[in-house]
């Protein structure tokens, strides 16, 4: 073979070389368009939720269904555009506790997670943040609850009830814009509402915490307790999630106490975020209180509460609404 056809063979099998490479990115670029999902007809995202057999809703509230135990994959058509194929593989493995959809279409309408704080740094806490930036892009409003003693198989469907329940009536209450008169009356807030409570005293019949106080009572009467009050406090952070201590006092200065926070992303869980935290932290100290025959549970110096509730106070400048429990720092 000649120096000129040995030059042309190579030269011809760069230019086979070539053309194979740039018909393998046109077809990386063709399978990446169709993984990133364009959704529904409508422009949506979101993928309507069906009823799979033996995972059929838990519970049907007038027109919404819940579901449980969906991950987000589940939820959408596809990786959204914007999200890089990295945050897809790991978010949309992550789950969430319930799903509420409309029972009409299946579509979500909200998602409920109810669990463990995640540790700062930690692996969770990066999977947390992945889904939210998925969440973020598709716009599925997403309901966090961060307890150390709450968990979404005993608690989650008593939770998800209220939130629909507050939401309706929130929505129902809720006055027309530009309908205003002058003389009508601001109508009672859902958590607001006193009636007939399970023990037959009247009382907030919206309070999540309602049954833990009145185990309280009961405990203190059987001198289980020293304090027969539930105490508690709530504050909103400025850039970041409501949060609800609840306390009561089991021997002589020493208290068992409970803190929880709530995140609302892209969503009115219909009552104050704050007051839901603090009730939630009070049905977590109910919870522990059923404990208390079984051995003596975790608790807290009161002086120490007292300095964590200075110390909280004193952050009142990266609150949304300041601190309004500075009655509790006076000695």
């Amino acid at each position: 073979m000649s120096l000129e056809n040995t030059i042309i063979g190579r030269t011809g099998e760069v230019g086979t070389m070539i053309d194979g490479l740039d018909s393998a990115r046109s077809t990386a670029r063709r399978m990446d368009r169709r993984m990133t999902s364009t959704g529904s007809d409508d422009g949506s995202l979101l993928r309507p939720v069906a009823a799979s057999t033996g995972r059929g809703p838990v519970l049907v509230r007038g027109d919404q269904a819940v579901y449980a135990a969906r991950r987000l994959g589940e939820l959408l058509y596809g990786r959204p555009p914007g999200v890089t194929g990295h945050q897809w593989s790991s978010a949309g493995r992550e789950g969430f506790d319930h799903v509420v959809c409309a029972a009409s279409t299946g579509r979500p309408l909200f998602a409920v997670e109810v669990g463990p704080p995640v540790p700062p740094g930690s692996a969770a806490q990066r999977a947390e943040r992945m889904k939210d930036a998925v969440c973020a892009a598709v716009g599925l409003a997403v309901l966090r609850i961060a307890s150390p003693t709450l968990r979404a198989a005993d608690h989650g469907r008593r939770i998800v009830e209220y939130v629909i329940d507050a939401r309706a009536y929130a929505d129902a209450v809720r006055p027309d814009p530009g309908h205003t008169e002058p003389n009508d009356v601001t109508p009672v807030a859902f958590r607001d509402i006193v009636g007939r409570l399970p023990d037959g005293r009247s009382g907030h019949v919206n309070d999540l915490g309602a049954l833990a106080r009145a185990a309280a009572v009961e405990a203190y009467v059987s001198r289980r307790l020293v304090d027969p009050i539930v105490r508690g406090l709530h504050v909103r952070w400025a850039d970041g999630p409501a949060e609800g201590w609840s306390w009561v006092e089991v021997r002589p200065g020493r208290c068992l106490v409970e803190r929880v926070r709530v995140w609302e992303h892209r969503i009115s869980c219909g009552v104050d975020p704050g007051r839901l935290a603090e009730d939630l932290a009070a049905v977590a100290v109910g919870e522990r209180l059923r404990g208390l025959d079984g051995g003596e549970p975790e608790l807290v110096a009161r002086e120490q509460l007292d300095g964590d509730i200075r110390r909280l106070g004193a952050r009142r400048d990266e609150m949304r609404n300041g601190f309004g429990f500075d009655h509790l720092c006076v000695d």
